[in-house]
Parts: structure tokens; sequence; C-alpha cells
């Protein structure tokens, strides 16, 4: 694979989380450790796939109580948490 630019590696991060749901594990672990060799925060796009099993969320179970939102992964079943603000 070439060298990009950061501007580059950002437009194909952008590119690649416009079509979530049909990705691989293997694809969004490439595209993550990208986005890792170039310092570029993945921010909201990091809620959009279970962080254990790498599987882009269908239809997760989402729960919501005292501020915090859980969704629970269909495939691995594991829980990510975060604040609401």
């Amino acid at each position: 694979m070439k060298k990009l630019s950061k501007t580059e590696a950002n437009e194909t991060i952008e590119k690649f989380f416009k079509d979530i749901e049909n990705k691989t594990p293997a694809e969004i672990r490439k595209i993550k450790k990208l986005a890792m060799s170039y310092n570029i925060k993945l921010d909201g796009k990091r809620k959009l796939f279970c962080r254990k099993c790498l599987m882009p969320y269908k239809n997760p179970r989402v729960r919501i109580k005292k501020g915090t939102k859980s969704v629970i992964c269909e495939k691995c079943e594991s829980i990510s948490r975060w604040k609401l603000r």
C-alpha cells in the first residue's frame, strides 16, 4: 500500500464509514489501524461497531438508564456503555 497523506487517510476513513453495514471485522480492523497510524480520532464512528468482535451494529439492543446508554451486540453479547450528555 502506498503512503497516504493525513487528509487522504481521513477521506478514506470517511468513505469507509458511509457504508459500514456491509463491512467485515477484518476490514474494520484495517481501518482502525489506518486511523491509529495517522493519529486520526474516530470519535462517533467508533460507536457504529462492537469493540470486542468488530462487527457493525445492525440491530443491537439499546438500553438507556440513569444517563448511560448501553448497547448490547447481537453477535457476541458484549455490552458497550457510553455517557449521555
